[in-house]
């Protein structure tokens, strides 16, 4: 709770941003928003530099990673994404994210680094490393847990209900 708290409490201006608000309409992964992503690898890249006891900067720990996926767009839209999303979203991301807030070196890397090793840019920091590997940690548990409810509503589903007879 303390690492919600303060994602919240540092990542203020971004998360209450027009464009920031606007993924909550994206879905990133299974029935995750682009919002609640973002604002997930943030939490987790806490964590992981608790984990790791390592020695970051927290505030641009945090920024970089509330702002890893602000590419604006559904890329699930065929219509409205680049052909190589996969590649070329760190870059668009850090492009909007730089018109709308002011950046340093690390919070610029977070962005265009996040996606290694697929990623054109590659991680400097440590800051970068911690939310290339929260991304990945998240990505997977949102994927996972819509796996659970889907197959539980399945199994529910093709359940047989038999009456009981007193």
């Amino acid at each position: 709770m303390q690492n919600l708290t303060l994602v919240y409490k540092i990542g203020d201006e971004i998360l209450k941003s027009e464009n920031m608000q606007r993924e909550k309409r994206f879905i990133q992964h299974a029935n995750v928003s682009t919002y609640e992503h973002s604002v997930n690898v943030a939490r987790m890249s806490l964590v992981v530099a608790q984990i790791l006891r390592a020695k970051v900067d927290k505030v641009s720990l945090i920024r970089g990673a509330l702002l890893h996926d602000f590419f604006l767009y559904d890329w699930h839209d065929k219509t409205a994404m680049p052909k190589a999303h996969a590649y070329l979203h760190p870059l668009i991301a850090y492009d909007n994210a730089k018109k709308e807030f002011k950046l340093n070196a690390i919070e610029k890397n977070i962005i265009q680094a996040h996606m290694f090793p697929i990623s054109i840019v590659m991680p400097k920091y440590r800051e970068s490393w911690i939310v290339v590997l929260a991304d990945k940690v998240c990505a997977i548990q949102e994927v996972i847990s819509n796996l659970k409810v889907r197959a539980s509503v399945s199994i529910l589903k093709s359940a047989q209900f038999y009456p009981v007879i007193i």
